[in-house]
């Protein structure tokens, strides 16, 4: 029993002598953000893919460099698709020759025409003075029967001839633009195999050997900006309708970490990540840091409202969302924006309320 009594008394002691904390409401700034993790990414930057498939010759350009638009960065093995198109463009030359040159098709076709015109305008008119003399009852039968057919058929040969050269013009022109058609379409084929950057940039990576055998499926390479980055961020999907475009976000990276740079959202995208259950959303610094890698990693808080001068307490003396602890018992509080420090109390309570901070 006196064991007993010392007992009780020991935890009345431990009881009088813990000091509950306390804490008066105070109006100060608040602002309320919403958190993401960052990966920083070049601008622009894509995957580089082959239209044809084949065997890599060579990789024109190495991780690292600068390149231009339009400049050569990988060659593929394109001995057939080069044969193909010089065969392409001598057949375009002799369909030119064909059709344009001094031995043209047409030049002895327009030959036989102006001998054809010069024998129909000599039978039309024998045929007409032999038709006189006939109605004047001079001559015979026959002779007007002769002059008459010869005239017939150098009409017909005239108008045949003409037909013919319509109609050869017609198929010159036709062979003609067929060659040129083949012949852009076997440069572009070849040029196919040859495949150049998209924008000015930085080749970021390469992914394949010379020797190796390429598809139109696998990423060859990366490029982009060499100059301009952007932020991406994956925001949870609770938070995601609390982000709006041109929200100030607050970055900081593991490479600069006793910095903050100031960036804004630049871009939502709608489609959710069904692995990570995240939204993608892309920001763009203020003032971007002199160096920087793509991959970098660091953490950002996107600030969704910014108040001035709200009654606020910090989040630890709030009970189940809307309660708070004072000396005179619980109060049931109505609050507003808050962030993972404090909470703002729209009513409820008064500055002058001292808050009991909830036993754990």
């Amino acid at each position: 029993m006196r064991y007993l009594n010392i007992s009780v008394l020991f935890l009345l002691f431990l009881s009088c002598g813990e000091k509950q904390e306390k804490v008066l409401p105070q109006k100060s700034q608040l602002i309320s953000s919403v958190y993401a993790s960052v990966t920083i990414q070049p601008d622009s930057i894509y995957q580089v893919y082959a239209v044809v498939a084949g065997i890599l010759d060579d990789n024109l350009v190495e991780e690292g460099d600068l390149v231009k638009k339009g400049d050569a960065i990988l060659q593929i093995n394109n001995r057939t698709p080069v044969l193909n198109s010089e065969n392409a463009y001598l057949t375009l030359q002799q369909s030119k020759e064909n059709f344009q040159g001094s031995a043209a098709i047409l030049k002895s076709i327009e030959d036989d025409i102006y001998a054809a015109e010069l024998k129909f305008n000599n039978d039309s008119i024998n045929f007409a003075r032999q038709k006189r003399l006939w109605e004047q009852n001079i001559g015979s039968k026959a002779e007007f029967d002769n002059q008459k057919l010869a005239y017939e058929l150098s009409k017909n040969q005239l108008n045949q001839q003409r037909s013919n050269y319509t109609r050869t013009k017609n198929d010159l022109e036709t062979a003609l633009q067929q060659a040129k058609n083949s012949y852009s379409s076997s440069k572009i084929t070849a040029e196919d195999y040859t495949i150049n950057s998209k924008i000015n940039g930085k080749v970021y990576a390469l992914f394949k050997e010379p020797g190796e055998l390429i598809n139109t499926l696998e990423p060859l390479g990366a490029i982009g900006s060499a100059t301009h980055f952007k932020i991406e961020m994956l925001i949870d999907e609770v938070d995601i309708i609390k982000i709006k475009m041109g929200q100030t976000t607050l970055v900081t990276l593991d490479a600069y970490p006793t910095e903050v740079f100031t960036a804004t959202v630049s871009k939502i995208y709608p489609q959710k990540d069904e692995t990570s259950q995240t939204f993608k959303v892309d920001a763009i610094f203020e003032n971007q840091p002199k160096v920087l890698y793509p991959g970098l990693a660091g953490e950002g808080n996107i600030v969704i409202s910014k108040k001035e001068d709200v009654l606020t307490i910090p989040r630890t003396y709030l009970i189940d969302g809307n309660k708070v602890m004072t000396e005179d018992g619980t109060v049931t509080v109505e609050v507003g924006a808050e962030n993972l420090q404090r909470v703002e109390i729209i009513s409820g309570i008064t500055e002058n309320d001292l808050l009991l901070k909830p036993v754990e």
